[in-house]
């Protein structure tokens, strides 16, 4: 599937800014079973961009320079890519969850797609023996590391309700799970904690879902929204596969990743510092939008 993406964030300042600084992680990385096809990044009224690497992860990051005063900011991500990325099938010769800890602890891949950053707590996912106990019945270390991904995937998709106004961008997993109730970011770093704790390697995908709009209606633009999900490191064989924890679901052709990290600090699509006085809305729109083959 091909698809084209527009993200445009839209920021609003009581008063007008005089500087900005932003790292802009919004252009997709190429990972297995996707590929980047074109790309543009446009900042409105002004701003002076230049690509960097990234301090941390998978991601490409982009610094924007706002050095003139402004009372709007509209930053505008368009990308073309194509997705073929097939459901995963475990299979019996996967590997259990102790034989994957085992070669994560004595990998020497030490590279950002290594799984030894993964093994451990993060500064926004810490170790929290609540959410450990709650994740350790479907993490048995004999069992196939792909069934018990899934497995936990469905179980927290079943018991957690997904209520925006339940959380911040800044909730920590405790509360959020204290509560059974949050977005995606929320289900992923709950997930993330309970992997992290079993000694898997685990890491934070932020990215887009394809959404089907229900029988009858058509899709209405700008009206998706940023996802996020888990990534699970399954051996040198597998890889890294995905899982869906806030629908339950393999990672796979409705999936777009755009960023990995440890977790949302290292990849927030938009990070920075403005100087200026005053309140600031922001408002995302997001499409999604499938490109149709002629037949």
């Amino acid at each position: 599937m091909r698809y084209d993406i527009r993200h445009i964030t839209r920021f609003d300042y009581g008063n007008a800014v005089k500087f900005a600084r932003c790292n802009l992680r919004l252009k997709p990385i190429d990972w297995p079973g996707q590929k980047l096809e074109e790309y543009a990044l446009h900042v409105a009224p002004s701003g002076r961009t230049t690509e960097a690497h990234a301090e941390a992860g998978l991601a490409h990051v982009t610094r924007l320079v706002v050095d003139e005063r402004v009372r709007r900011l509209t930053i505008e991500s368009v990308a073309r890519l194509t997705v073929d990325r097939l459901v995963p099938v475990p299979d019996p010769s996967d590997l259990t969850i102790a034989e994957v800890c085992a070669l994560a602890r004595a990998s020497g891949d030490v590279s950002a797609a290594g799984p030894a950053a993964y093994l451990f707590p993060s500064p926004l996912i810490p170790l929290d023996r609540a959410i450990a106990d709650y994740c350790a019945p479907d993490l048995s270390p004999d069992r196939n590391v792909l069934e018990a991904g899934i497995a936990l995937a469905r179980r927290i998709q079943r018991d957690f309700a997904f209520d925006p106004a339940a959380t911040l961008v800044d909730t920590p997993p405790h509360e959020a799970f204290a509560k059974r109730s949050g977005v995606c970011q929320d289900f992923a770093q709950i997930m993330l904690t309970g992997l992290r704790a079993a000694g898997l390697p685990a890491a934070y995908a932020s990215g887009y879902i394809r959404t089907i709009p229900p029988p009858g209606q058509e899709r209405l633009v700008g009206a998706d929204a940023t996802h996020a999900w888990v990534l699970i490191w399954c051996g040198p064989q597998r890889g890294w596969v995905g899982v869906d924890p806030t629908n339950g679901i393999w990672m796979a052709g409705d999936h777009i990743v755009v960023a990995i990290g440890r977790d949302y600090a290292e990849i927030a699509p938009v990070d920075g510092v403005v100087l200026g006085s005053g309140a600031q809305a922001m408002e995302v729109s997001v499409d999604v939008a499938p490109i149709m083959e002629p037949a």
